[in-house]
């Protein structure tokens, strides 16, 4: 058992005061919604590998590459237990704070079922927007027992990241640091899953990379979502990984895929509306969002660990840096994203075209060229983080991304 779950259920229980009934606690709106929220994803993630159980046999597993199916049976049962004891604990909660689960919305996974090695490279994303989830929910509960019960899920779920990671023949633990996002930027990914409910998010427009094959440091891509306009003028694809303050910001039509490592949610945002990304979502201008963000993986470190888990057979997800590559990541600051943002019609005519992958060198070098840019610009950089109009003022928030959230939380589906 990957959880102590008797653990686990007194401390949720008491925090919601079920053990000191009749007292009862005057949680905000905010904070059942968000129970919701969590609420809801715990069980599509228990959807999820329930399916995944009752259809994959061990053959199926074997025919995946894995050396020895227990392995991976013995993982997926260990985290579909947790998942399920979290829904239920969740859902209980809920009640005793006087309000209703959402129970009524039904999951519907596709082909993110129809092998083995789709459904494990699936569980990697799920876990991963799980943990993202419960980061950005944090910022948004009031009450400290209540965000100390959901830390209690939340490294659990971070403990299932990373033995998925495994599973995916990729790093483990690729960053020191994890991502949050904001919920309708979960939706974003998981809300092609969901029918049925009303959640009271609209969810970001979904994005999906049109790429054929592995996305490798050098890959250049290209994607879909109906929140691109038909004029991508201005627009850039931001890549946010784990650890950086502030997402490395490209050109939409030269996205050129840096030497990194793990995970990377990335966003189209339009730089008329605002600075580059940030990391804190609590300072983060998501007003400039268009489509995403999509979660993808950039296996270019791979770890003996997870060739002892998969008997050698990387999966469907994973992907090698070539060893003639001695370029080393760059992680540039905002100032210089923004700079990347503002020349992006130069850089733009010294990439390659929009079919092409060049070599993670050249993708390397394309951030280079950025901080390059950045520090030969005197007067529309300067030491701005911010994009200027052309008055000169630099554009902000109306209000905190936190308050927004809130507001968001409030609302109805369209």
């Amino acid at each position: 058992m990957f959880t102590s779950l008797s653990l686990i259920f007194s401390f949720l229980l008491s925090a919601v005061s079920i053990h000191a009934a009749p007292v009862r606690r005057a949680p905000s709106s905010t904070d059942i919604l968000v129970f919701q929220f969590a609420g809801v994803l715990e069980l599509l993630e228990t959807d999820f590998y329930t399916q995944a159980l009752a259809k994959f046999k061990s053959s199926d597993f074997t025919d995946a590459g894995f050396a020895n199916v227990d392995v991976p049976i013995e993982i997926f049962q260990g985290i579909l237990n947790d998942e399920s004891t979290h829904s239920s604990v969740i859902e209980s909660a809920i009640k005793s704070l006087g309000a209703e689960p959402l129970t009524t919305c039904t999951f519907d996974f596709g082909n993110a079922l129809q092998d083995v090695k789709t459904m494990a490279a699936t569980a990697r994303v799920v876990e991963n927007v799980g943990v993202s989830a419960y980061l950005g929910g944090a910022n948004l509960l009031s009450d400290k027992e209540l965000l100390i019960a959901a830390a209690t899920i939340l490294t659990v779920e971070a403990r299932h990241q990373a033995l998925l990671n495994v599973l995916n023949d990729a790093t483990a633990i690729p960053s020191s640091f994890d991502m949050a996002l904001q919920p309708d930027q979960v939706l974003a990914i998981a809300g092609k899953f969901i029918s049925g409910c009303d959640l009271g998010i609209p969810p970001l427009p979904s994005l999906a990379v049109t790429n054929n094959g592995t996305i490798a440091p050098g890959t250049q891509l290209t994607f879909s979502s109906t929140g691109i306009p038909a004029n991508t003028t201005g627009l850039t694809c931001q890549m946010l990984v784990g650890g950086a303050t502030a997402a490395i910001a490209l050109p939409f039509d030269a996205c050129i895929v840096p030497q990194i490592n793990g995970p990377v949610y990335i966003f189209i945002s339009n730089s008329t509306l605002g600075q580059p990304l940030l990391s804190d979502i609590t300072t983060q201008f998501a007003g400039s969002i268009v489509a995403g963000p999509l979660l993808t993986f950039i296996d270019s470190i791979p770890q003996t660990l997870g060739e002892v888990a998969t008997g050698g057979s990387a999966s469907s997800s994973s992907s090698t840096v070539d060893d003639s590559a001695t370029a080393s990541t760059t992680t540039i600051t905002p100032a210089q994203a923004t700079a990347l943002v503002q020349s992006s019609d130069a850089l733009s005519n010294s990439t390659v075209a929009s079919t092409t992958t060049s070599t993670p060198a050249q993708a390397t070098a394309l951030v280079q060229d950025a901080a390059t840019l950045s520090s030969s610009t005197d007067t529309s950089v300067s030491n701005s983080t911010t994009l200027a109009d052309s008055t000169g003022s630099v554009p902000q928030p109306t209000a905190s991304v936190a308050a927004a959230a809130i507001k968001v939380l409030g609302m109805s589906v369209d």
